[in-house]
């Protein structure tokens, strides 16, 4: 895997071992999405749902967040998210790994007070609703701002939408969403 633009372009970084169920976003989608959100990025707080490697997480460090929040279950993938972080100059003084499911975390972060404008969620393909709920939760808790813009991939265009989100575009195996509040 490599990281397709800012500081760390053309970084590689590991990827998930063989017949692991991480599945990493693909550089085309990653390209595509942080091309849309570039001008939002410089000094912004990113929380990545369900981060798996990092990949977004590297990304969005890359292209000049400030802080980002890499939320994965997984204890075997955040160790691999953290080995990632490593191998960038300052990476890890700008992330927090929280090693808890999706809405555990949404919850700790709404209590801790973090707001902010980008998330990504790419739940697994087997349980795509967990990435809905997911959405909904940090709209309803206010960790993703009104106006603030999400990525949500999914395994097909068809799947049901977050309440209180609109699609702004479609991306190659995900929707750019614009959270409106309403829900």
């Amino acid at each position: 895997m490599r990281i397709t633009g800012g500081v760390w372009a053309s970084r590689r970084v590991r990827g998930p071992q063989r017949g692991s169920a991480i599945r990493p976003t693909p550089d085309a989608l990653r390209e595509q999405a942080f091309a849309i959100l570039a001008a939002e990025l410089e000094d912004a707080v990113v929380v990545d749902l369900f981060a798996g490697t990092g990949i977004v997480t590297l990304e969005a460090l890359s292209r000049g967040a400030r802080l980002c929040y890499a939320v994965e279950k997984s204890r075997q993938a955040a160790l691999l998210l953290a080995g990632n972080l490593a191998l960038l100059e300052g990476a890890a003084a700008r992330c927090e790994i929280i090693v808890k499911p999706a809405l555990a975390a949404i919850h700790e972060l709404a209590q801790r007070g973090v707001q902010c404008r980008t998330v990504w969620c790419d739940p697994p393909f087997a349980d795509w609703e967990a990435g809905i709920a997911a959405l909904e939760e940090v709209r309803e808790r206010g960790v993703l701002v009104v106006g603030g813009r999400a990525v949500l991939e999914l395994p097909t265009a068809r799947a049901a939408l977050p309440r209180g989100f609109e699609v702004e575009r479609q991306l190659r195996g995900a929707c750019l969403l614009r959270c409106t509040g309403e829900g």
